[in-house]
């Protein structure tokens, strides 16, 4: 039961709702316009805030419904953390995309919402504040990622550290050019600059 419940994450967090709500709704391909990424970002610039919300919501909602039946149907901390990784995995690697996907940060706050609610909070809290300060949306998921696993730590969820660590090195590396743009200066800001 617990591989097959794997393999189950892995379809739902393989279900593409940036794509599907950009292009029933919107008309708009974002695997070809834009930033050329199926998440919430790419989404709000292309379709409004209201899709890119939308897409946010359903990305978690996915992440976190995969690990609730998880936690339904075994009290076994590995199975929620391969349930985690699987619909993690799902949303980077989607079946329904050719396994292509986004860049897994909504799918992983969704995943940790049942399992570590108070040091994710935390950590999004921050995320929203350097979002806020600099502009910048990669560098907000960055801090995330990197502030969890020293979250887990003071509220003693030593079982969680190898799903976090992990989430961290796969939200890094789908970041890649972000972060190299980063480096760069050559990143776009959420902020739109005024005109003149």
């Amino acid at each position: 039961m617990a591989t097959i419940w794997i393999g189950i994450a892995y379809l739902i967090g393989s279900i593409p709702f940036g794509l599907v709500l950009a292009k029933t709704f919107c008309r708009i391909d974002p695997r070809t316009e834009g930033s050329g990424n199926i998440g919430s970002t790419n989404v709000a610039r292309l379709c409004g805030k209201g899709w890119g919300v939308a897409t946010l919501a359903c990305d978690i909602l996915k992440g976190t419904l995969a690990v609730a039946m998880a936690l339904y149907l075994s009290d076994s901390s590995s199975l929620h953390s391969l349930t985690a990784l699987a619909a993690i995995l799902g949303h980077l690697h989607s079946c329904f995309l050719g396994f292509k996907g986004g860049k897994a940060v909504a799918t992983s706050i969704g995943v940790l919402i049942p399992l570590a609610f108070v040091p994710l909070l935390l950590a999004s809290l921050l995320c929203v504040v350097v979002i806020w300060r600099s502009g910048f949306v990669s560098l907000g998921s960055l801090t995330l990622v990197t502030a969890l696993p020293l979250l887990l730590m003071p509220a003693l969820r030593f079982d969680l550290l190898p799903l976090a660590l992990t989430v961290m090195v796969v939200v890094y590396w789908s970041h890649r050019e972000n972060i190299r743009r980063l480096a760069w200066g050559e990143e776009k800001s959420w902020i739109k600059k005024p005109m003149g």
